[in-house]
């Protein structure tokens, strides 16, 4: 009869380390704020070697999507391209398909300086963009990845409700629900609205710069939103976008991010396949639904 209560404790106490890493992972120096990514053209080409004032900020940005853990903060604030950023960047190059130099080339900047997801790639030294291979053809067959532990919903809240943060843009709701509605049918989940977000599973919101869960907003461009691994909830836009319900050349889709947060507040991880709704990164004016790498990866994190 005791089993019951202490798996519960070690889930409960599994979820609050995750959250911790998470915050951790998310946080921006404590000296400095991590600028707008089109830093990155400024040191185009720079490598191991190289001093200049700009390379500090590449520390930060790998260190804030999980490529870098300096042990020694003060190296994270100087201007040495040092071993540790050269490793960096190539495990980040890896993960992109870019080629794997360890130098900040023209294509590795282009990828970089993206607006994305604030989720990081990495969370406590977990390469999560791994690849699958078919042994026999060598193609890449799926690259879907999940949080640390494998962190997901349990089989008691399958049925999952949502709610929306007052001052949600109302019409933001339609589309997030029309994101929802995809999952379902994707999934074995079911989803459905509250009007109290005070007592929903999973709580939706458009929030600016410091907002309270340890994960800063970086104004326009940088990261687009970010969400909270399985059982948290919560998936936040940064409310400094241009947001758009149809297809804008200058804006972001509203129910395209909405569908890689939820991917997220599921239990998925990134990928590296371009198509996969979780891949970190989208550009303006784009629309992406569900890609067979994202089924896949939900279906195996849940044993359907």
């Amino acid at each position: 009869m005791a089993s019951k209560p202490i798996s519960i404790i070690l889930f409960t106490l599994l979820i609050l380390l995750f959250n911790l890493l998470f915050h951790e992972a998310l946080a921006h120096s404590k000296h400095e704020k991590l600028p707008a990514f089109d830093f990155l053209n400024n040191i185009k080409g720079s490598h191991k070697g190289d001093e200049s004032q700009a390379i500090h900020y590449l520390k930060m940005y790998l260190e804030h999507f999980g490529y870098l853990n300096y042990k020694n903060k003060s190296n994270v604030e100087d201007d040495h391209f040092d071993d540790d950023l050269e490793s960096a960047l190539k495990t980040y190059q890896l993960n992109y398909h870019l080629n794997v130099t360890g130098i900040l080339d023209s294509d590795t900047v282009s990828k970089m300086v993206a607006p994305r997801c604030g989720v990081p790639d990495i969370i406590n030294g977990n390469t999560r963009m791994k690849s699958t291979k078919d042994r026999t053809t060598l193609h890449i067959i799926s690259k879907y990845s999940f949080f640390p532990g494998n962190l997901k919903w349990r089989s008691s809240k399958y049925n999952l409700t949502y709610g929306f943060y007052p001052k949600t843009p109302t019409q933001a709701v339609q589309p997030v629900a029309k994101a929802f509605k995809t999952w379902a049918d994707n999934t074995h989940f079911r989803f459905a609205r509250v009007q109290n977000y005070r007592y929903a599973d999973l709580k939706i919101g458009f929030f600016k710069r410091h907002h309270g869960d340890g994960a800063p907003f970086d104004g326009p461009g940088g990261v687009l939103a970010h969400a909270f691994a399985p059982e948290d909830g919560r998936f936040h836009y940064d409310g400094d976008e241009s947001w758009s319900v149809d297809v804008e050349e200058d804006a972001f889709h509203i129910e395209t991010v909405a569908l890689h947060e939820i991917g997220h507040l599921l239990g998925l991880g990134h990928s590296s396949i371009e198509d996969a709704i979780m891949y970190p990164s989208l550009p303006p004016g784009t629309i992406k639904g569900l890609d067979t790498d994202d089924i896949q990866g939900i279906q195996d994190l849940y044993d359907v």
